[in-house]
């Protein structure tokens, strides 16, 4: 799996680009901001964007979903408790300053348990509120190679998703996170959209706010 991120926007938000190595086709998980740079990127690959996922829809995670649509053709998958939010982003956003982004009307919408055959890959999604209400984490399992999760802002290095915004609530992130810790071995990637990837397992052992969760 060739992966790459780029860190975009005032609120440092990694966007990815996943592709299957050497493949020309390519799915980007949450395009928060830069545009332009995000198409830039796959220009250069030479790869035709199947499908834009959306783990939720923060306008740091979705700034940049209306232009890169537009531009590539590829339809956009949002989780349903959340595309009000993106049919109205600015509407949402919390804090002058940010913005002005575009609205755009969702092609797709998911909720958990959907299976997308999308890029060349099998990708689960699995639902994962807390951060926000309809947040949802979306997985990509390989025979003989670990899982990887484009985890949004559920699970992060070191830390865990902020649920003081609208719609967050701490209880039910970290049953969210129970379930993941529960079902995914420790090799698994984490793709997390602020700071680095890490795995399952190392958040397991060190992560401070989930102690009392390795410890079941």
């Amino acid at each position: 799996m060739d992966v790459r991120s780029f860190t975009v926007g005032p609120v440092q938000e990694n966007a990815y680009l996943v592709r299957r190595d050497g493949a020309g086709r390519a799915l980007m998980v949450d395009p928060g901001d830069e545009a332009d740079r995000l198409l830039r990127a796959v220009a250069e690959l030479e790869v035709t964007l199947d499908a834009i996922l959306l783990t939720h829809t923060h306008f740091d995670h979705v700034g940049a979903v209306a232009p890169v649509a537009r531009a590539t053709g590829a339809r956009v998958y949002c989780p349903r408790l959340e595309v009000g939010v993106l049919a109205d982003i600015m509407s949402y956003v919390p804090w002058p300053g940010f913005g002005p982004f575009e609205s755009y009307d969702a092609d797709e919408t998911v909720q958990g348990g959907e299976r997308l055959s999308l890029g060349g890959f099998d990708v689960k999604v699995i639902f994962t509120p807390g951060h926000s209400p309809g947040h949802v984490t979306y997985v990509i399992e390989e025979p003989g190679r670990p899982a990887v999760l484009l985890s949004g802002d559920v699970l992060f290095e070191g830390s865990i998703g902020r649920t003081d915004l609208p719609g967050g609530d701490a209880p039910t992130l970290l049953r969210s996170i129970a379930g993941l810790l529960d079902r995914f071995d420790d090799d698994t990637r984490v793709l997390p959209g602020h700071m680095g990837t890490t795995t399952i397992g190392r958040e397991r052992a060190g992560n401070p706010f989930l102690q009392h969760l390795a410890a079941r």
